[in-house]
């Protein structure tokens, strides 16, 4: 059997086994993918652009997309390269770089998720005392944080992952690399060491989980009380659509049972995790919001003086 050392690159999941659903599944993949590109970059170039979402709440939201940009463009390339030319492989090198900036974008895009629901709950329930809490040093501060806490957090799993020695396979059952599916490669009892990050890991989500859900609670009771049918509709509406896809799906990935475990269901939640945050978190936070609606309107605007040519 191979071992680690010998190990030159990984076999990922084919998605299909004809020719003719590979190809039906590149197109579908580069669908989402070009919809995602679509979405995050209008958001990020309307924040960057227009000096009225110079404000703490599209400052995080312009991080956030810049994060899914980052998640979706980790995974998705690939698997649509190998659909399309008819192979399965990624080198070794390339397979440690893959966990390595997915694990980067995802944790940093759950902290920030967290201090999303912090900015919120001090606009609403603490709106006196929001400048001060989050001024723009403030902002800076708490977003490189977020940063900075997705690269050690995937610097401490990628380098523990890699240094296991692997001798079962190097057939990865899924459609890109995966650290649970990596284990399952591993011929040594060392890999309860990284099963124990990973606990760890989820425990912080669950932590950022419990935060989000405290601080949205409070959020709720404030608005319920505000005299506006339209300012609850539009809280509720963003909120609840978040806690659902974001912060559920991605927790199932690591908390299913094992019982219930399969290869199809380990892709599709792998597909829900990876893949249908960053596409549809355009949506549910900013296309529902006016202000950045006309932000995009004004984008596409000719400007006065290049219509009189």
């Amino acid at each position: 059997m191979p071992n680690s050392s010998s190990i030159s690159e990984f076999l990922l999941l084919a998605l299909a086994d004809t020719r003719q659903l590979q190809l039906l599944h590149f197109w579908l993949l580069l669908g989402i993918y070009l919809a995602a590109l679509l979405g995050n970059g209008l958001i990020s170039t309307a924040v960057a652009c227009d000096h009225r979402l110079h404000t703490p709440m599209y400052f995080f939201l312009l991080n956030l997309a810049l994060l899914d940009l980052g998640c979706i463009s980790t995974t998705l390339p690939k698997a649509m390269a190998n659909a399309l030319w008819h192979t399965r492989a990624i080198s070794y090198a390339g397979c440690a770089a893959q966990v390595f900036f997915f694990l980067f974008f995802i944790t940093a895009e759950y902290s920030l998720l967290t201090i999303m629901s912090y900015d919120r709950y001090v606009a609403i329930c603490k709106p006196l005392h929001y400048g001060t809490l989050l001024g723009s040093r403030a902002c800076a501060t708490i977003a490189a944080a977020a940063w900075s806490t997705g690269v050690l957090n995937s610097l401490l799993h990628t380098a523990n992952t890699f240094s296991l020695p692997l001798c079962q396979s190097n057939a990865i059952n899924q459609f890109f690399c995966e650290i649970p599916q990596i284990l399952k490669l591993s011929c040594s009892e060392s890999y309860l060491r990284e099963v124990g990050l990973l606990l760890f890991s989820v425990c912080l989500a669950c932590g950022c989980f419990v935060f989000i859900v405290v601080s949205y609670v409070q959020i709720f009771r404030a608005v319920l009380r505000m005299p506006s049918e339209q300012g609850r509709h539009k809280a509720f509406s963003t909120c609840l659509p978040h806690l659902a896809v974001v912060s559920l799906t991605g927790m199932f990935a690591y908390l299913k049972p094992r019982s219930i475990s399969s290869p199809s269901l380990d892709l599709v939640v792998a597909v829900l995790y990876s893949v249908v945050p960053p596409t549809v978190n355009p949506l549910i936070y900013s296309m529902r919001n006016q202000e950045l609606r006309d932000a995009l309107r004004k984008l596409w605007e000719i400007p006065s003086h290049i219509r009189k040519y």
